[in-house]
């Protein structure tokens, strides 16, 4: 241990894996250059130097993990949600982010963004950008100076779109090159992420161009698949010599060949889902959106039982909360509901595996991330749930269960990324 090491004192929950919680009653947690060394229950002396954060009676947990973020679409929190995805899109999604040419409209909405993240305990977030080159950097920038972790992606179209933020297939490719080369060394938690939208507005020869940087500079890759019925018709017209909508992405090099990860997933054949576990894509369940769009539920526990790596996203405005907490909530909720609507067949998540879907399975996208495991990064929360209720009487798993249903923000004091302390952010 040496001057980067601190203690952290208190009741420690993750889930190392799904199926149940990690729990340490009043322990230690020893961190050293940002990294968990150790769980303990009684200070050695070989650790009675390193400072100690004492939060007694506390919870400890592991920072939150959003998947799936639209950063321009912060604005649009409640608004068009009576509409389906495609005219939602036209009507909504696609004037808002036409607004990102205006550099001054983008910082007050990024800092805002921010803002929010650190607010409701998310230190590691996928996000789309705009078209935009400018405000695609101006948002690596902001997050860099803030602290939190992030992928960030220039979005990708050249088809389909109105005139206002339709792309030149050159200037697209051009540009997506230009950022990865500013970013892809600047940080070592702020990341470029390569972001065609999705596949009705770009073209093959688009997907290609960016397949073709994905592999060259090895950038990871973000995209929808299959979150609507009439988008997967869609599809099938704009590219009828493709068997299925995974296979589009697939064959340009976008499809697990770099880490990905595929929003959505609700109506995925066996087919896809077999080549996404094969392919190690990620899928991110967004149950918000789903619900607020009438686009369906994700058959979670099939890709589960199928080894498809999953986590959780807000799909921010889609989808109406902020927070990774309350999609745990409503992916337990949708699960239970798949459950009865296919006779049982698909067993609802556990509280636990919501927990690690928000955590563990989010985070293992960054790399060690997302638990308390000996090597990991101490991405952390400090909780005090004390005012949901009685602390004495109930067990630690049911206090954890407690916070993820009835708390919220206010019972977050504390947030941590790589073991540095996460400040609210001045800007």
């Amino acid at each position: 241990m040496d001057n980067n090491s601190k203690i952290f004192k208190s009741n420690i929950i993750f889930t190392s894996t799904k199926e149940a919680f990690d729990i340490y009653k009043n322990s230690y947690i020893a961190v050293e250059n940002g990294k968990v060394t150790g769980i303990y229950e009684k200070i050695d002396k070989d650790l009675e130097k390193i400072p100690i954060f004492d939060y007694t009676d506390k919870l400890i947990i592991p920072g939150f993990v959003d998947l799936h973020f639209h950063a321009p679409q912060l604005p649009n929190r409640g608004l068009g949600l009576d509409k389906e995805l495609l005219p939602w899109l036209e009507e909504y999604t696609f004037p808002e982010e036409g607004k990102y040419n205006d550099i001054e409209y983008a910082e007050k909405v990024y800092k805002k963004l921010i803002h929010e993240l650190w607010k409701v305990g998310t230190t590691r977030v996928s996000l789309f950008s705009s078209i935009h080159k400018e405000s695609t950097e101006l948002l690596f920038d902001l997050f860099i100076k803030s602290g939190l972790g992030a992928y960030i992606g220039k979005v990708n179209m050249n088809r389909n779109t109105p005139n206002y933020i339709l792309e030149d297939t050159k200037t697209s490719i051009r540009e997506t090159e230009e950022i990865i080369l500013k970013y892809k060394d600047k940080s070592d938690i702020v990341k470029p992420i390569i972001t065609p939208r999705f596949v009705p507005t770009c073209t093959s020869e688009l997907l290609k161009g960016l397949g073709n940087l994905a592999i060259k500079y090895n950038i990871p890759v973000q995209s929808h698949l299959s979150e609507n019925i009439n988008e997967i018709k869609w599809v099938k017209e704009l590219e009828p010599e493709f068997k299925d909508y995974a296979s589009v992405y697939n064959k340009f090099s976008l499809f697990g060949q770099t880490k990905t990860i595929m929003a959505h997933c609700i109506y995925s054949t066996d087919e896809e889902i077999e080549l996404m576990a094969k392919n190690k894509v990620y899928a991110a369940h967004c149950p918000n959106s789903n619900y607020n769009l009438s686009s369906g539920i994700m058959p979670v526990r099939k890709f589960l039982n199928a080894d498809v790596p999953l986590g959780l996203g807000t799909d921010i405005s889609a989808g109406h909360e902020t927070s990774i907490q309350k999609v745990m909530v409503s992916a337990i909720q949708a699960s239970k509901i798949k459950w009865l609507e296919t006779n049982k067949k698909y067993k609802p998540i556990s509280t636990s595996e919501a927990f690690y879907l928000g955590t563990k399975g989010g985070g293992s996208f960054f790399g060690k991330v997302g638990s308390f495991e000996n090597g990991y990064d101490f991405d952390a929360l400090v909780i005090d749930d004390s005012n949901l209720g009685d602390i004495n009487n109930l067990t630690l798993e049911e206090r954890i269960q407690r916070f993820i249903y009835i708390g919220d923000d206010r019972n977050i004091i504390e947030r941590y990324v790589q073991g540095r302390k996460i400040e609210e952010p001045k800007f």
